[in-house]
């Protein structure tokens, strides 16, 4: 996918800017270059931002009011979060109003019999996790950007991370949801409730859509008990075929709550710019990270017997167990400080997903793409194994135009999203379509899907002002 080429935004008239400070306030009201630049981007760099002004409501009636302006004056708008996103989902490219939803950050109404919390778009996601340990609860849904994304755009994205494999994705911790619709209306979805079937569950619709229907302005979120003495093995692989063979003996006989994998390369810069130890002297072409709850002395000596199988077996060369807290952290940085060590790299990246059974193939036929194509180019593999997803991270050459580089890159997803089609795959296993993947969402959906998709966000959306775009042409 080529950069568009994009002029400045007009600004704004004098009289809607007028009316969003009625709104939300003067000070809320952001026009200068710094804010526009802020709010205006999320973490891909393939689009500049070009918002026309940035609005920060505080209510849903705040964030009703805003659409109903937008819908009297079409006004397209972009909802912002945390700005973690990694498709474009979240960049204002054509002077649109950017609703920055970080006001909305209250957690309230706390229900321990029902274990649900109600948590503005604007919460945190460790916020979230910190509140649920301060009740001896656990909010699973957790990934490397859990200190900066916001529960907002992890619903809007469906966002998933390193606990899929036990905990599912975050549709499946949301048991309500308050939206303002592209029609201006607030609509209360599911109220909380574990067993509704009384008609469509039109929260799932919004889960996942990426603010294309309306605006997540509040959720219902489900908590659930902690985990007991969690414990980790990094385990070196000499292929990656044999990472299934591991997965498959260890998820045979114990519940894992985490089963990520990483490569050499992708190790080796995280511990030289991070200054981490390695999990074990010995090199191998792969690592699997296990997680699981280490209840008992059976379950460890269980672990240890698995892994002693997967020696005899050839499948595992080395590995090394947590014994406590802080080396269970270690070990986790070696997995999760992948993204933020390679972003100096200016990486283009691929969230792809097929069924488990289907992963070792699938890589080794993307790989062997790349390579042919751009041998010059340095791949980065990582992702949750576990559930299928894995993570292809092509480095940009420190020689290589940065434009020049991303239409290289689209080239190659190309051939890429062939390959995912042929496996039936998907094109986006949980950073969403956005702009970086909406061009290419035929690969994952028929037509049929596409139309009927289409259908579905002119009922909730009429004018086509919400975040216009992203996900559907």
């Amino acid at each position: 996918m080529s950069k568009p080429q994009l002029s400045s935004s007009p600004p704004l008239p004098t009289r809607i800017i007028e009316q969003l400070q009625d709104i939300v306030g003067e000070s809320n009201v952001l026009l200068d270059e710094a804010s526009l630049l802020q709010y205006g981007r999320d973490w891909t760099r393939a689009y500049e931002p070009n918002a026309a002004a940035i609005t920060l409501p505080a209510t849903a009636l705040e964030v009703q009011s805003i659409v109903k302006l937008a819908i009297a004056e079409d006004l397209a708008l972009v909802p912002s979060g945390g700005r973690t996103g990694l498709s474009g989902g979240a960049v204002a490219v054509n002077g649109e109003l950017v609703v920055a939803l970080d006001r909305i950050n209250t957690i309230s109404d706390f229900n321990a019999i029902d274990r649900t919390v109600q948590c503005g778009a604007g919460v945190i996601t460790q916020q979230l996790q910190e509140f649920a340990e301060q009740q001896d609860l656990y909010y699973p849904v957790d990934f490397a950007s859990s200190g900066s994304s916001q529960i907002g755009g992890n619903i809007s994205t469906n966002a998933g991370g390193i606990k899929v494999i036990k905990y599912g994705m975050t549709r499946d911790w949301v048991a309500g949801l308050t939206v303002v619709t592209g029609a201006g209306e607030i609509l209360e979805l599911n109220r909380g409730l574990l067993k509704n079937n009384a008609g469509y569950d039109l929260r799932q619709l919004f889960i996942g859509a990426e603010g294309t229907l309306g605006f997540v302005v509040a959720a219902t979120m489900q908590l659930t008990r902690p985990p007991n003495n969690l414990t980790a093995l990094v385990l070196g692989v000499p292929e990656f075929s044999a990472i299934m063979e591991v997965l498959n003996s260890f998820q045979g006989k114990m519940d894992l709550t985490a089963f990520e994998f990483f490569s050499e390369q992708a190790l080796k810069k995280v511990v030289a710019e991070k200054e981490l130890q390695r999990p074990f002297v010995t090199e191998a072409p792969y690592y699997a990270l296990l997680e699981f709850e280490n209840a008992n002395a059976e379950t460890e000596e269980l672990a240890m017997s698995l892994f002693e199988l997967c020696l005899e077996r050839g499948w595992v060369i080395d590995g090394v167990m947590s014994h406590s807290l802080e080396q269970l952290k270690n070990l986790w940085r070696l997995r999760e400080d992948i993204s933020e060590t390679i972003s100096q790299w200016t990486p283009y990246k691929n969230d792809l997903s097929t069924v488990i059974s289907q992963v070792p193939g699938f890589l080794q036929e993307v790989e062997a793409v790349v390579v042919k194509h751009y041998p010059d180019f340095e791949i980065i593999w990582f992702g949750h194994i576990g559930d299928g997803n894995v993570h292809l991270n092509i480095l940009k050459p420190e020689s290589l135009d940065r434009e020049l580089f991303f239409a290289q890159c689209s080239e190659v997803s190309r051939w890429v999203f062939e390959i995912v089609q042929r496996y039936r795959g998907s094109v986006s296993a949980e950073h969403g379509v956005g702009l970086l993947k909406r061009d290419y969402l035929s690969y994952s959906r028929s037509a049929e899907e596409l139309v009927l998709m289409k259908q579905i966000k002119q009922v909730f959306d009429p004018k086509g002002l919400m975040n216009p775009g992203k996900v559907l042409l």
